[in-house]
């Protein structure tokens, strides 16, 4: 539609509605009116071809308002969003905490607002709080903005009126080139944020509700990607060990957790551990996340055949040293990823299991045979993602008489690779250093939630003779999680219970994401 400025197409009563194999189609209401031939015309001293139609001047009308969807500075309109640095400065320092962004939105006059300067702000709003989605979701009466900072959803906006929310659809959709018309169905899309600095990618979900569509847009912001192994959250004797794992020239390492337990942000500070000149380091993921240099990524596209499996079978072919797998999701994937690690390849994967004992009966169900798993998996890793403590406002509370003796046994039954440094104040009765931990209060700094960012919690299970022999022996997930204990594993309740010692997170974190802290587990009462 911007090949011909609204001002022209609003007097001539003309729009631009298709380009196809170098010819425009034109609707008009009168191809002899004067104004109108004036513009086609113009269209040909531009050497653009054009195919006229005849359509109704109400029809017309209601073509005209795709000229809100376009960005006055912009030159496309789909797959790209260009924001200028000062734009978002301007914008950003308005809603820069999410009360302020809540206010702002909640304020606004939607009739006076148009769709593109809404969306913008909308997206805008999401940067400058760190959000990693933004959920539009409509209602009977209104449509609602939904920020999800830190792993948890906040309304930001829930006066949206039904116009506003349907134009906003619109502008999402032609943004992320999916079909306008359809509403029925699901449609997945993409587009780029375009700053000074950097690009965002964004990956877009559209499903059909009751009464509209739902909208969960994804900010894959590359300056929120860790890929520094000591800045995952690791403790000390963990990330010497993962270390350890990584120096191997074969072996098979295996991160599980649910959607959005940071599993791909693990694998990838592996991968940029890993990467060297040296190196052949190649990946198949559905889908790309983030970019990463001095690595060769691949994207699964299901229309052209190219499946997990596939891409695995012709990464292959392709002499790599390091083989990064999306997910394993069925017997022939997770096969190939066990042959791939004992043909002399280090390969990471994901898997979908509650803990990191789960991955072992996991694979069985999908068809792994038993004899290979033992020689084939070197790690299972399990992780979480709790709120960080906010480093401004966090208070200390001291803990009572029960809570320091459970705290204490539990670090008495820790295993002996532990180092114990950080806590001894908890071990020493007597230790001048008081024995607290800290709450969240909330001030400025952390939009008064008393947390801001996220740290991971881990728990590392590695292949031993005994779960070999047991494995071999067609050992339930009991026998398994047996062995895991005569190991001393460090659970992920465990790991969350000392980062609270540290005063990094609460208590009440870690019980959000693992459930209930039953201390006769560790020993204690």
């Amino acid at each position: 539609v911007k090949v011909i400025s609204k001002e022209q197409a609003e007097a001539a009563m003309v729009i631009a509605i298709e380009s196809k194999d170098n010819e425009l189609a034109v609707a008009v209401v009168d191809a002899q009116n004067e104004k109108t031939k004036a513009v086609l015309t113009e269209l040909a001293d531009r050497h653009i071809r054009t195919k006229i139609f005849i359509a109704s001047r109400a029809g017309i009308e209601e073509a005209m308002h795709f000229y809100e969807y376009i960005p006055a500075q912009a030159g496309v309109i789909t797959g790209k969003l260009t924001l200028k640095n000062d734009e978002h400065d301007s914008i950003g320092k308005k809603i820069a905490t999410f009360q302020s962004a809540k206010k702002y939105f909640e304020g606004l006059d939607f009739g006076k607002v148009s769709t593109t300067q809404l969306f913008d702000e909308c997206v805008i709003g999401a940067l400058s709080n760190h959000a990693s989605d933004i959920h539009f979701e409509t209602e009977e009466q209104h449509g609602r903005i939904r920020y999800r900072i830190d792993g948890l959803l906040h309304d930001v906006c829930t006066v949206i009126p039904p116009g506003s929310y349907r134009n906003l659809m619109s502008r999402i959709k032609l943004l992320s080139g999916l079909k306008i018309n359809v509403r029925d169905h699901s449609q997945d899309g993409r587009f780029t944020i375009h700053m000074d600095t950097k690009d965002i990618e964004v990956r877009v979900s559209i499903i059909p509700g009751q009464f509209g569509e739902t909208v969960v847009m994804r900010i894959l912001d590359p300056d929120s990607l860790v890929i520094d192994l000591t800045k995952l959250g690791m403790r000390s004797d963990d990330l010497e060990m993962i270390k350890k794992d990584l120096d191997r020239p074969n072996g098979l390492i295996l991160n599980t957790g649910p959607t959005g337990s940071g599993k791909t942000t693990t694998l990838y500070a592996f991968l940029q551990n890993v990467a060297s000149s040296q190196n052949k380091v190649i990946t198949v993921e559905d889908p790309i996340e983030y970019r990463i240099p001095n690595i060769s990524q691949t994207q699964v596209d299901p229309e052209a055949q190219y499946t997990f499996a596939s891409g695995l079978r012709s990464i292959l072919r392709q002499d790599p040293d390091v083989i990064l797998v999306g997910e394993i999701r069925d017997e022939e994937t997770a096969d190939m990823a066990m042959q791939a690690s004992l043909t002399g390849h280090l390969v990471f994967s994901t898997l979908h299991t509650n803990d990191a004992i789960g991955a072992i009966p996991r694979l069985i169900d999908l068809g792994v045979r038993s004899a290979t798993i033992g020689p084939a998996v070197a790690v299972v890793i399990a992780q979480r993602l709790v709120r960080r403590l906010c480093p401004v406002c966090k208070q200390a509370v001291s803990i009572d008489d029960l809570a320091k003796k459970n705290i204490e046994t539990l670090l008495l039954h820790l295993p002996e690779r532990i180092d114990k440094t950080p806590y001894q104040n908890f071990l020493n009765q007597q230790s001048p250093v008081p024995q607290v931990i800290y709450k969240p209060i909330g001030c400025d700094q952390c939009s008064g939630f008393g947390y801001k960012g996220r740290i991971a919690i881990f728990e590392f299970f590695r292949m031993s003779p005994e779960l070999e022999e047991a494995i071999l022996q067609s050992a339930s997930e009991v026998t398994v999680r047996a062995i895991a204990k005569q190991q001393k594993m460090v659970t992920m309740q465990q790991d969350g219970i000392l980062k609270v010692l540290t005063g990094e997170t609460s208590f009440e974190e870690v019980e959000e994401v693992t459930g209930r802290i039953e201390w006769s587990r560790f020993g204690a009462e």
